[in-house]
């Protein structure tokens, strides 16, 4: 059985997209279906279509076959990507302009609504005997998804979430997701469904790593390299990781500081992300983000390799989740 290399995949997933943007265009109304183009165009790490086929490849390798099942996710987190700007007003995406500041919120909204379903018509492409099964875990996983954003939305005007109320929402809003693809495409290559929940497993502790890692890039990182506004969390009052730890191990001091800043609007945008900053560094959240990314990174690291598989089949599930581990965008 052949096993596919990385850039094999991200080849087979860019190539298909492509194609599949490229007939966007020639479709009418053209105000809804040129946004998705040009959202499916910004490109990405097209991390979640290649976790898809990379699970799949353990058990088959007519990669082809499943090939719009790894788009459709795609389509469908770009979907999500595409409301979040809307609704965290993030003008930058990729470095390049937000769906809605390009084509208006409106169109956005609209085109949105379209790559949803587009993501249902891509999946039903797919030749499985096994693709209710999947459309159901989809269906499922999707709901999940919106209720992690609604979660994200509700946590705006609170100050005192607990640790474990913002890892729920990161479960649900970003982990389940990445369970979701590696569960699939187990599903889509047959796999017994002890193998394929602990791969779903595996994909929640991956999710809630990256999801800290994106928490920790947005106040750390390079702008350059993320292809948005460093701080863009804290001008915009988003619950982290970083937040919810702070008012962990604040004074009362510096929470009533740390409070003040969020209050105010983004009139005062540069000074407040600096000020906040400032405290994290002072109460050391960063080191203790990246303590707890590496104890979700031991646990895929060792569900991995719990897996009753032979070991030649997760070398590059392996190699890319190491990779993940050091990412910095």
């Amino acid at each position: 059985m052949k096993q596919y290399m990385i850039k094999e995949l991200q080849s087979l997933v860019n190539n298909e997209i492509a194609n599949r943007s490229s007939a966007l265009t020639t479709m009418k109304p053209a105000m809804l279906y040129e946004p998705v183009s040009y959202s499916l165009k910004m490109g990405g790490k097209r991390l979640r279509p290649i976790l898809l086929l990379m699970s799949y490849n353990m058990f088959s390798d007519n990669i082809n076959q499943v090939l719009p099942a790894a788009v459709s996710v795609e389509v469908f987190h770009n979907f999500t990507l595409l409301h979040d700007d809307i609704m965290d007003k993030s003008e930058i995406r990729r470095n390049a302009p937000a769906v809605f500041v390009k084509f208006g919120e409106n169109n956005a909204i609209l085109s949105g609504d379209a790559m949803a379903f587009l993501s249902y018509r891509i999946l039903n492409e797919c030749l499985s005997d096994r693709i209710s099964d999947v459309i159901n875990l989809f269906t499922s996983t999707a709901i999940e998804v919106c209720e992690g954003q609604q979660y994200d939305m509700d946590f705006e005007d609170c100050l005192d979430i607990s640790e474990s109320d913002y890892l729920e929402m990161i479960r649900l809003k970003t982990a389940v997701l990445l369970g979701y693809c590696l569960k699939s495409g187990a599903m889509l290559g047959n796999a017994d469904a002890e193998i394929c929940d602990r791969l779903f497993l595996l994909g929640i502790n991956l999710g809630l790593a990256f999801q800290l890692q994106d928490d920790l890039l947005d106040t750390y990182g390079s702008q350059e390299l993320l292809g948005k506004k460093i701080g863009n969390d804290i001008a915009g009052n988003k619950k982290t990781y970083l937040l919810v730890k702070a008012f962990e191990k604040a004074g009362e001091d510096i929470k009533s500081e740390l409070s003040g800043w969020l209050s105010s609007g983004r009139e005062k945008e540069e000074e407040k992300i600096k000020a906040v900053i400032d405290i994290y560094n002072k109460l050391s959240v960063k080191s203790i983000t990246e303590n707890k990314i590496q104890h979700y990174f031991n646990n895929v690291f060792s569900t991995l390799e719990d897996l009753p598989l032979d070991k030649n089949l997760t070398v590059q599930l392996k190699r890319l989740i190491s990779g993940m581990q050091e990412r910095k965008y």
